[in-house]
């Protein structure tokens, strides 16, 4: 439930008085990077510094970490301890994945912390680990701290540690090699009604937009990194900026055409997919049979719903638009739930 609680009734509570907002809101301070329960009692950080989320999956979401003192990811009094220890050990260290048979290992049954997370946090076990150790590097690199100072403030012995990390969700090192030619994906965080998104751009135009949860996330990072020879780092961008002008201008219901240039390196057959995706118009729907018909290749529609699955460019390229044959929606890496939003949302806008 959204808090209707102002900023200013929440920033007064925050600390001493916060127990009875327990569960209504999250504080999350900028500068550290932490998101904590209303009742902390770490000391209160600036007005400036302080952004407010409903829910911890918001901050999350949005990059922030949970706080080691007020525990925001457990709930009082009825976590087990199975679960605090578990939550205890990805703060120590963001990066870290477990995977199922490393909670077998730990004597937990992967079905039963997968519940405790949907029920406590909606989210899986898997999606809170992803979305921790994103945030944690997105937001650190960002803050234009050097690697050396980010690898220890993260907990690394060592800057190759920490660089390994990095490489396994951004594809590649988080710097630059004197004299390394590599070629730069800048990176952005938009703010979007349906969670935050990330956006990518290379000098060309735009190759990746999408929400911050979602599950192949990490994947097309390395995918993107290896087809460009490119390093992602955060850095201005025109691109970037057209897209966060454009995406906020479609969630107002004022743009249905983008004009953001796109870079979106793939197969001949993906290309081909996607490029008939950007044809179908604003507020109507086609069947995964309609567009290979499109393209010339009626059998081809288990391999068309495969292309579609690999866009990296939600929104732009709309395969938010593409339903079952039977009206139904089926297949959308962002959640049906994103879909039939974004499906209402632009009939009522058309």
């Amino acid at each position: 439930m959204v808090s209707q609680l102002t900023f200013e009734q929440k920033y007064r509570v925050i600390g001493k008085d916060g127990t009875a907002y327990e569960g209504s809101f999250i504080t999350a301070v900028k500068t550290t990077g932490i998101f904590c329960r209303p009742s902390c009692t770490a000391r209160k950080p600036l007005a400036k510094n302080v952004v407010f989320y409903d829910t911890p999956q918001q901050a999350l979401q949005n990059g922030f970490r949970p706080c080691k003192r007020c525990k925001p990811m457990e709930q009082q009094d009825e976590t087990p301890d199975y679960i605090s220890n578990i939550i205890k050990e990805l703060q120590s260290n963001p990066y870290l994945r477990i995977k199922d048979q490393g909670l077998r290992d730990r004597n937990i049954e992967p079905a039963t912390i997968r519940r405790w997370f949907r029920k406590h946090h909606n989210m899986t076990f898997h999606a809170y680990q992803r979305m921790l150790r994103i945030g944690v590097a997105f937001q650190a690199i960002s803050k234009g701290k050097t690697v050396t100072h980010t690898a220890f403030d993260n907990g690394f012995e060592s800057l190759s540690g920490f660089n390994a990390s990095y490489r396994s969700i951004f594809g590649d090192s988080a710097s630059l090699k004197p004299g390394k030619t590599k070629s730069i994906i800048h990176i952005s965080r938009l703010t979007t009604p349906l969670g935050p998104m990330f956006g990518c751009a290379t000098e060309k135009g735009v190759c990746l937009l999408d929400f911050t949860d979602r599950r192949m996330l990490e994947t097309q990072f390395q995918d993107l990194c290896k087809r460009l020879g490119a390093v992602i780092l955060p850095g201005d961008n025109p691109h970037l900026s057209q897209l966060a002008e454009e995406v906020a201008e479609y969630f107002a219901g004022s743009r249905q055409v983008f004009t953001v240039p796109l870079d979106t390196p793939s197969t001949e057959f993906r290309q081909k997919v996607w490029t008939m995706l950007q044809t179908i118009p604003y507020g109507e729907t086609r069947s995964y049979k309609d567009q290979a018909i499109a393209i010339n290749n009626p059998k081809a529609v288990r391999a068309v719903a495969s292309a579609n699955g690999q866009n990296r460019i939600s929104i732009i390229i709309p395969c938010h638009r593409v339903i079952g044959a039977d009206g139904t929606l089926v297949g959308y890496g962002g959640g049906l739930h994103r879909k039939r939003w974004l499906l209402d949302f632009e009939t009522e806008h058309r």
